[in-house]
């Protein structure tokens, strides 16, 4: 194997890594997972969208996210979609968390009585 050949193969090695991870989604969705957050539920929220990846939910990237100060809200979740305003959904439950995959992921409607104003 040539060097060129080498590097040919790490830089597609590269690409599938950062297409595999869902970097370059269009939607992009972090759920609260500060201590206070886990006491509330959102390892279960977490759950619940890795498993909608897991089993063919596309173009979205999923990530946790810190403290936001905001304990009476939690657990939250926030979905960042290309060129729209952020949506973040307070008191979320796992009922919840299938309902904004379906609806907001994948219809793109927001469900505006769960969002924080």
């Amino acid at each position: 194997m040539t060097p060129l050949d080498i590097i040919k193969k790490k830089r597609a090695e590269a690409i599938a890594k950062i297409i595999g991870k869902g970097y370059l989604s269009t939607k992009r969705v972090y759920v609260g997972m500060a201590t206070c957050e886990i006491a509330a539920g959102s390892k279960d929220v977490m759950e619940v969208f890795q498993t909608a990846i897991k089993n063919g939910l596309v173009d979205v990237y999923l990530s946790q996210k810190g403290c936001a100060g905001r304990c009476n809200l939690e657990p939250t979740v926030e979905v960042i979609e290309e060129g729209k305003i952020p949506v973040k959904y307070s008191n979320v439950t796992k009922e919840m968390a299938l309902e904004i995959i379906e609806k907001h992921l994948k219809k793109g409607q927001a469900i505006e009585e769960w969002t924080i104003k």
